[in-house]
């Protein structure tokens, strides 16, 4: 271990801003702002919907070590820039490969939950190289197909923000995602991180998803793969999440009981085991 990895590990995490030039892109990518805590096999994080890297806090401390954790925010989100759209998933994706190329310099385990399990498939498709096994989590190769509820609060959201702005948009999410009584901590602190985001870029981000569509390319998908699935995911139904599993070659499925679309939120101890148990046998 070296220096630099000591006083990562010693300390909380720290921002950074990455950037990588790439001549071949057929992306405008950006720069994106990000943690670090940790040393050891890379491992990033890629949060979902109007969420950031801060909805990783219940993992990284007992992820980092022995991973050396990497939480961007996507653009659009966070601290990261706020271009105009429109959003690609495609975007999303090349952003976290540039990043990736430039600090991590080594294929690296990849989370994605919701929205981010959508850029993390992408991920694995345009960048196998950087993709050393998948994590996603309440996530759908085509969200669109996923039942006509999704597709009605999707259009509920898109709406709100302009009726209503995010105060709206993030009472109903929040209310969603926790929903029991003993959850009003979690849904109080989702509420004032989803109202923080800006509407512009959270309606970009919303249409890149109902855009998302990886279904005729996921047996491609060549790296080891676990999907996670809330028992009671409110926003993608468990036929979607079979589906993954069912398509993508080297996968399997784990469902967490008693958890929704937040699983990693609403029940970290289930979802870190799940999680590190992959690791260890994809190392």
């Amino acid at each position: 271990m070296t220096e630099q990895d000591k006083e990562v590990d010693t300390n909380p995490p720290r921002e950074y801003h990455g950037r990588m030039e790439d001549n071949h892109s057929q992306f405008d990518t950006i720069d994106l702002a990000y943690a670090e805590a940790g040393a050891g096999e890379p491992l990033v994080f890629i949060h979902g919907l109007g969420g950031s890297r801060a909805d990783w806090e219940l993992q990284v401390p007992s992820l980092a070590p022995p991973y050396r954790v990497i939480t961007p925010d996507l653009r659009g989100h966070g601290l990261s820039p706020k271009p105009a759209g429109p959003y690609r998933i495609e975007l999303f994706a090349a952003d976290v490969a540039m990043l990736m190329r430039r600090i991590v310099a080594r294929p690296a385990h990849v989370v994605g939950l919701s929205l981010g399990g959508a850029v993390a498939q992408q991920l694995a498709l345009d960048a196998p190289d950087l993709v050393r096994s998948l994590v996603l989590v309440n996530t759908a190769a085509r969200f669109m197909s996923a039942g006509w509820r999704k597709r009605l609060m999707g259009v509920r959201r898109f709406a709100a923000t302009y009726l209503g702005g995010m105060q709206a948009v993030a009472e109903d999410v929040a209310q969603q995602l926790f929903p029991r009584l003993e959850q009003a901590a979690l849904r109080s602190e989702a509420v004032q991180r989803l109202t923080a985001n800006d509407p512009r870029t959270y309606r970009d981000s919303l249409m890149a998803v109902a855009r998302f569509d990886s279904t005729d390319r996921l047996s491609s998908i060549a790296c080891p793969t676990l999907v996670i699935s809330g028992d009671q995911d409110y926003a993608v139904p468990m036929a979607a999440k079979r589906h993954l599993a069912e398509q993508i070659p080297y996968s399997k499925l784990v469902v967490i009981p008693h958890s929704g679309h937040a699983t990693p939120a609403d029940q970290p101890e289930a979802f870190n085991e799940a999680l590190l148990t992959f690791l260890r046998e994809a190392s």
